[in-house]
This record gives structure tokens, sequence and C-alpha cells, in this order.
């Protein structure tokens, strides 16, 4: 099968060539995203492969189709950016990779909460420069605090584990199954209300999209400290800088950001950044973002070359997937994130 994967680096055509060993796949490899002005590059092929920030909407998927594009197959777990009744209306089937680590996005929300409760960042940065003040560094104990989960499945379940054994109480949130040990499923609203720390495991559809908004965000503790490693879109941020500038959020630590296609996963460092939000959001000395890499371990990335090759050699032979995405899961509305 000859596939085309989009906004391919490195590292992504490294661990696909190795999977691809067992496969037999025909790989070619595009360093740029997936839009409407770069679809015409899928020609010749059945399969495009795309990842988080591609934008697969209605009108690259009519591209597509008429290319004869028969699959798309997501790297990732999350499908927001994928327009999936646009999908349905042309035959193009979709697949994506549901777990791949959940230990790589929980533990990295945990350094998250440790770098910006310990200051570590800052501390590096001082004693490399022979400053060895404490003062501005006073972190606080995890133990006994009450950390809430917004979205206990695969991820948010290991991180209530991580936190369990931090001493944390654990409350969370979850309109799924609830069956994760040493978890206190609660509302929205006691979740806000009684949570030290608020951490985002949810996916981002139609009932997430800006879940965390001011009415959400006066409901919490004055001084909260908030984790997103999920989708930008899950928070308002503008509603996040007003509660940033009157002291409502004591720290948030995002590993997403709501415009992050136009930034993440690519140097910037020669250009500047244009991007006035991001650029308020920096200034903010108890904001801490990452570029969208909690998922960015050897073992996540072995998972997710293997199951996203499996998932299309699936397709192939037998027509179906276990990991494939169709209309039964349509309520999960698209929003771009």
């Amino acid at each position: 099968m000859k596939i085309i994967v989009f906004n391919c680096k490195d590292y992504d055509q490294e661990y696909l060539d190795s999977a691809n060993q067992t496969f037999g796949h025909e790989l070619v490899y595009l360093e740029t995203a997936l839009n409407e002005q770069t679809v015409c590059l899928a020609q010749d092929a059945g399969v495009v492969c795309v990842f988080v920030n591609d934008i697969v909407d209605a009108h690259v998927i009519e591209r597509l189709a008429g290319n004869g594009i028969k699959l798309i197959a997501l790297r990732c777990a999350g499908f927001n950016n994928v327009d999936l009744e646009a999908c349905a209306q042309f035959n193009v089937q979709v697949v994506h990779v549901p777990a791949y680590s959940p230990f790589a996005v929980a533990e990295h929300a945990l350094a998250l909460i440790q770098t910006l409760n310990r200051g570590t960042h800052r501390a590096w940065l001082r004693v490399r420069e022979g400053n060895f003040s404490l003062q501005g560094l006073m972190g606080f104990d995890l133990n006994g605090k009450t950390v809430g989960i917004i979205g206990v499945g695969r991820i948010g379940g290991t991180f209530a584990g991580i936190m369990h054994g931090m001493g944390c109480r654990v409350i969370g949130y979850e309109p799924g199954i609830q069956n994760i040990d040493n978890v206190e499923y609660t509302s929205l609203d006691r979740l806000y209300e009684q949570s030290d720390i608020v951490s985002l495991h949810c996916p981002l559809n139609c009932d997430t999209y800006h879940l965390i908004n001011e009415a959400a965000l006066k409901q919490m503790k004055d001084g909260v400290m908030l984790i997103n490693t999920s989708r930008g879109g899950v928070i308002d941020t503008d509603a996040a800088i007003t509660a940033l500038e009157t002291g409502k959020i004591g720290y948030l630590g995002l590993d997403v950001y709501e415009q992050e296609a136009d930034l993440f996963f690519q140097d910037l460092s020669d250009q500047g950044i244009h991007d006035e939000v991001f650029n308020h959001l920096m200034r903010f000395p108890n904001v801490l973002m990452t570029g969208h890499q909690a998922f960015f371990t050897h073992e996540a990335m072995v998972k997710i070359s293997r199951t996203t090759l499996q998932n299309i050699q699936d397709i192939e032979h037998a027509g179906h997937c276990e990991n494939q995405i169709d209309e039964t899961r349509l309520a999960n509305c698209n929003t771009t994130s």
C-alpha cells in the first residue's frame, strides 16, 4: 500500500521506517502539513497519514476522495481535526491510535506540576548564572492536596494512580465508565470547587470545547493550578489570561494551545512569534508551556508507528479495523484545536 505521510519529522520517519520492516508498505514522506493548499500532493496513493494539527476538513476530504484516497490514518488518538461527516459522505475510512503510552502523557502532566510548583526551570537558569537565592521559589507539598481530573480514561486513570501515589486525594469527572480505583467520582461543579490542582485529560469535542471558561474558573479555588495535556481548545485562552491577571489561576501548565497549529512542531527561533495571545501568556512567570511533547517518548513512538501501519494493513486486507472511527462515533463533534 502506498502511503503519503504528511507533517513528517525526522523522528517520525525513523520510527515508521523501523516499524515498516514488518509491513512492507510504500511510504512517501512530506514535511509539509496537510491542508487545502497542500492536498494536491496526495496523488497516486490509497492512504494519507496525518497528525494532530493537519487540517482535514470537508474541503480537504473532498479533494482527497477526488484523488483516490480511501483511507485517512491518524498517528494519534484525537480526531477532532477530521470532519467525520464528510468522510462518511465521500466514503473515506478513518483509523487512529487510541492507546500508545498513557504513561508518557500522565508523567508529563506530573512534570508540569512539579516544575511549576518548585520552580525548577527558574532555579536551573539562576544556578547557571551563579544565583543561588531561593527568593520566589517557595513551593507546596503535593501530599494531602486534592487533584481533580477531568477525563478519567486510559491517560487520566494512569495519572490518577501517580497522584494517589504522591499522597493526593484524587477526585474525577468522567461521563463514561467509572472504574478507576482510588478516584472519587464527582460532578464538575464539586471538582472545580474542591481541587487544588485541575488536570485535563479529556478529548476535544462539542461537549468539551471551552469547557474551562469564565464560569468554570470562577468556581475554582483562588490560586488553583490548571494543567492541560489534552487539547488546546478545552480551555478558553482569553478567560485563562483574565484569571491569571486576577490571581484566580496561580499556576498554568500547558502542553497544548488553542492556536498551536501555526507554532508547534517547528523551529521559529530565528523568526519570532507573531501570535499576541501566545506572547501574552509567555509574559506570566507562573505559566509553563511545552510544545505538545507529552506523548513524545520512545515507547509511545514505537507503539504509534506499529499501530498506524497495522491499522492500514487491517483495512487493506479485511476492509475494517478495530481502531476505525465511523458514523457510530459522530457524537464526538469535531472542533479544531
